[in-house]
């Protein structure tokens, strides 16, 4: 895990030998359960270094030390599917509570057992839609932070991401390529669900060589609670497109 180590490191994030076990199992049980189901086409074993595990650890470049000090600190994975960006966060950040989302069920029995495999405590996984899973008032705006990686474009994603948060809260959106256009367009839906977008940052490491970003998007207030809407809606109809048609 030497590419590992010294990427996190550039992050400002150490790793233990207990740490580095974790990852190693987590290659393992990755690959092995890759062979009876879809979770990834990267599998090479400097591969899922950089672009699974290093990518999930970049989120912390949104966070502040008080954050990564604080015990009570709630993350939450929407569509967390193999448990990117989740996971590699909790392994770092063993004091935090986790919660993975995840609507497939062979997918989410996979987390379970990755969960028990890397012994994770304070970690679950709730095998539902966001869309369900939001309006559960044990997940709805319980959250300090909520991720979400390679999921949806982002006027949809919020809407199924900023509900958990609470306010105060922060929703970290992992992006690549050429974003802007995207981001633009989903200013109205941000503000629609309590949010104000922050900034947006440019991942600076030289182990990636395409462009990649966090969205960083505050919660500045509680969600409407007619939001998230029914499963599937805020992909069919994203909230700015609701609001052209409206008015």
């Amino acid at each position: 895990m030497k590419t590992l180590i010294e990427g996190a490191a550039r992050l400002g994030l150490g790793l233990g030998v207990r740490q580095i076990d974790q990852f190693e199992v987590y290659y393992r049980e990755l690959i092995e359960a890759n062979k009876r189901m879809n979770l990834t086409t990267i599998v090479d074993y400097e591969s899922v270094q950089v672009k699974h595990f290093l990518d999930s650890l970049t989120v912390a470049i949104a966070l502040s030390e008080e954050e990564l000090a604080d015990p009570c600190f709630g993350i939450i994975d929407v569509g967390s599917g193999a448990g990117f960006p989740g996971v590699p966060l909790k392994i770092v950040l063993p004091g935090t509570r986790l919660v993975l989302v995840e609507p497939t069920t062979k997918k989410a029995a996979f987390l379970w057992e990755l969960i028990g495999k890397l012994q994770l405590e304070g970690a679950d996984v709730v095998n539902s839609t966001a869309e369900e899973a939001a309006r559960l008032p044990l997940y709805r705006e319980r959250f300090s932070l909520a991720v979400s990686r390679a999921v949806a474009p982002l006027p949809t994603l919020a809407e199924l991401a900023l509900p958990f948060c609470e306010p105060g809260g922060r929703f970290v959106a992992q992006k690549k390529g050429d974003i802007g256009d995207e981001v633009a367009r989903a200013r109205g839906a941000i503000r629609t669900l309590g949010g104000e977008l922050e900034r947006v940052v440019k991942i600076e490491l030289d182990e990636f060589d395409d462009m990649r970003y966090l969205v960083i998007i505050g919660k500045t207030g509680p969600t409407p609670t007619k939001y998230p809407r029914r499963p599937g809606v805020p992909k069919r109809r994203p909230i700015q497109e609701v609001n052209k048609h409206v008015a």
